[in-house]
């Protein structure tokens, strides 16, 4: 502990090494959050369905990839797509593709639990007044369920955000990318990868305390 030395940590080191990754992980979040949350709603709209053409496939698809180690999935995609399309992919499309398809396993079971909070009465009373199912569903239930879920929604967007560091495994350049590229570069991996740890904690921390916040004014609206 007494030899570690964060005398080379700067601006132009953050500049050059960290803040490209840093801000391809921001990238990662944001696109497979909107993805996951949209394909995860379909989903759960499928599974709280009722028909078994629609039921069946929407739960193997969940169950699947919620049985699936991530890093795995990553591998998976990265070396198996190529082969299909019969042409090499980048290392952050790949990653995109990825987080956005498993996240929506996760995203599926927050919205079918946020759907099914919605009192069936409300629906009905939609039905009363000469609503379909999907006009009932978008008008009615999903903006409900989404409010209801929404401290949900951003925990799991939380987890996400830690979840991109795995994307070392395939070579994509991400923050801890970043913090190990210039590691090397220095000759110093423990001090960066403490100094990672610090900034995963902060951020992860901070956006903790928003959910929170969130949480409690939710509560007070319900």
């Amino acid at each position: 502990m007494l030899n570690l030395d964060f005398s080379f940590l700067s601006w132009d080191v953050v500049s050059g090494f960290v803040l490209k990754g840093l801000v391809f992980s921001v990238q990662l979040t944001l696109i497979a959050m909107v993805g996951g949350i949209v394909l995860g709603t379909l989903l759960a709209l499928m599974r709280l369905s009722g028909k078994k053409w629609l039921v069946m496939p929407a739960a193997f698809y969940v169950n699947t990839l919620r049985s699936i180690p991530l890093v795995m999935v990553i591998l998976w995609f990265f070396l198996l797509i190529p082969l299909l399309i019969g042409r090499p992919m980048g290392a952050e499309l790949s990653a995109i593709i990825t987080f956005t398809v498993f996240e929506a396993a996760y995203y599926s079971e927050i919205m079918r639990a946020g759907i099914q909070s919605v009192p069936k009465g409300q629906v009905y009373a939609g039905y009363a007044v000469g609503m379909t199912y999907s006009q009932s569903m978008q008008l009615i239930v999903l903006p409900q369920a989404f409010r209801n879920m929404l401290p949900v929604l951003m925990t799991q967007t939380i987890i996400l955000f830690q979840d991109t560091s795995l994307v070392y495994a395939i070579g994509a350049y991400d923050l801890l990318k970043g913090f190990e590229v210039a590691g090397k570069n220095f000759n110093r991996p423990v001090e960066t990868y403490l100094v990672a740890a610090v900034v995963y904690f902060v951020i992860c921390f901070s956006l903790s305390m928003l959910v929170r916040r969130l949480q409690k004014k939710i509560a007070i609206i319900r």
